[in-house]
């Protein structure tokens, strides 16, 4: 699964509201304009703060899930639907599992551990079952392939929302575009969201947080998978930050790449 946020829209609009609020201001000044380019740049500013202090008070919430240990399970959908676990143990420990909804082994799927020894890829064997019999190798990762990696599971974490939704209030108060809040049930969870359009994408994206202020449910307009929480725990098992049990592990050598 590749799901991704285009931010080329919001620096966009970010260009375009410091051009349009510029030539407004030196028209009012020799008095070209009257007062409509006076009530339109009022109108931005008011769309543009209006819509900050709606995401402000949604990602306060789902901040206060960041450092917090949990464990979550995801449903996805899109061409690909899968079942993603996603898991936290601050400082050091993560991991992010997806597994195609049939349950097959292979290619599909994608492990990746971090604990304070460092940060695992790990894949089953393609020619292995399901189940515990599965066999997998684990290579160790360097600096810049873990950051590689980790893009894989970034659509998950609150922060990459954070800073998305942060970026995206200024664009869509440009647009003339509201973000506004709602509410919504998903698997039992009580979910409290955010709904956007964004400029020139059709359709309304929706994100939501739950109350433990990790990510509930996330569909972004312009991408045909979204994801929505399944289960939750606030104690993950010290197992889920592990290899797994009889993996190979490889370990890169010193200076390769």
């Amino acid at each position: 699964m590749t799901t991704t946020t285009d931010r080329a829209g919001i620096d966009l609009g970010r260009s375009h509201a410091t051009g349009f609020i510029a030539v407004a201001l030196v028209l009012c000044a020799f008095g070209v304009t009257g007062c409509g380019v006076v009530s339109a740049v009022n109108k931005v500013e008011h769309d543009v703060q209006g819509n900050k202090a709606t995401i402000d008070t949604f990602t306060t919430k789902i901040q206060t899930g960041e450092a917090t240990a949990f464990e979550a399970t995801y449903a996805t959908t899109g061409s690909s639907p899968a079942t993603v676990v996603y898991a936290v143990d601050p400082p050091k420990g993560l991991t992010f599992k997806e597994t195609p909804s049939d349950g097959s082994t292979g290619a599909n799927n994608v492990d990746i551990v971090v604990n304070s020894s460092g940060e695992y890829l790990c894949t089953p064997s393609s020619s292995s079952g399901s189940g515990s019999n599965t066999s997998w190798s684990c290579q160790k990762l360097q600096a810049a392939n873990a950051a590689d990696e980790n893009n894989i599971f970034d659509f998950y974490t609150p922060s990459h929302w954070i800073t998305f939704l942060k970026d995206f209030s200024l664009a869509a108060g440009i647009a003339g575009d509201k973000v506004t809040s709602s509410t919504m049930t998903v698997n039992g969870f009580s979910l409290q969201c955010v709904d956007f359009r964004a400029p020139g994408v059709a359709g309304i994206s929706t994100i939501c947080t739950t109350a433990q202020g990790i990510l509930g449910y996330v569909k972004v307009a312009s991408d045909a998978t979204s994801f929505e929480i399944t289960s939750y725990s606030s104690s993950p098992p010290a197992s889920l930050f592990e290899p797994p049990p009889g993996a190979t592990i490889t370990t890169p050598q010193a200076g390769s790449s």
